[in-house]
């Protein structure tokens, strides 16, 4: 049963604003993730990797996903830069695991696909939830009608 706190933020952000505001503390832990144990050179990250370290690219995530965090509590229209933030770190690393995959490393066509998917095709499809404008009906029952 939710709280009236849980109520009170669903309907503050609606629906885009709940997407946007998990997202956004989903990609947060993954960098906060990479910069606790960074990988030195994970397999299939060969492009990122030969351009900076590892911890860098952690900051992507977190940038990416405060960004998106932050805008859960915009207007819609004004939330745009949350999903645009949000297709920003899996579409860098599903095109490096896509360049890996190209250089020899076959597991990494699978795990392009799966940011493509996973990721960026889920997130390109949330940004397109439309709000309800329609207000909530009461659940009280009709006068004079019924059984």
């Amino acid at each position: 049963m939710p709280t009236a706190a849980a109520r009170q933020l669903v309907r503050t952000l609606g629906r885009r604003g709940i997407v946007l505001l998990i997202l956004g503390s989903g990609k947060v832990c993954y960098g906060i993730g990479w910069l606790a144990d960074p990988a030195p050179r994970p397999p299939g990250l060969e492009l990122l990797y030969n351009i900076a370290p590892m911890h860098c690219w952690a900051w992507v995530w977190i940038v990416g996903g405060s960004i998106t965090f932050g805008s859960a509590w915009l207007r819609i229209g004004r939330d745009r830069v949350g999903f645009i933030a949000a297709l920003v770190p899996p579409s860098v690393w599903g095109v490096a695991y896509a360049v890996g995959a190209a250089d020899g490393y076959e597991r990494a066509w699978f795990i392009a696909g799966w940011y493509a998917t996973s990721h960026a095709a889920m997130i390109c499809w949330a940004a397109t939830v439309r709000e309800d404008p329609r207000p909530r009906r009461s659940r009280k029952p009709r006068e004079g009608g019924g059984m």
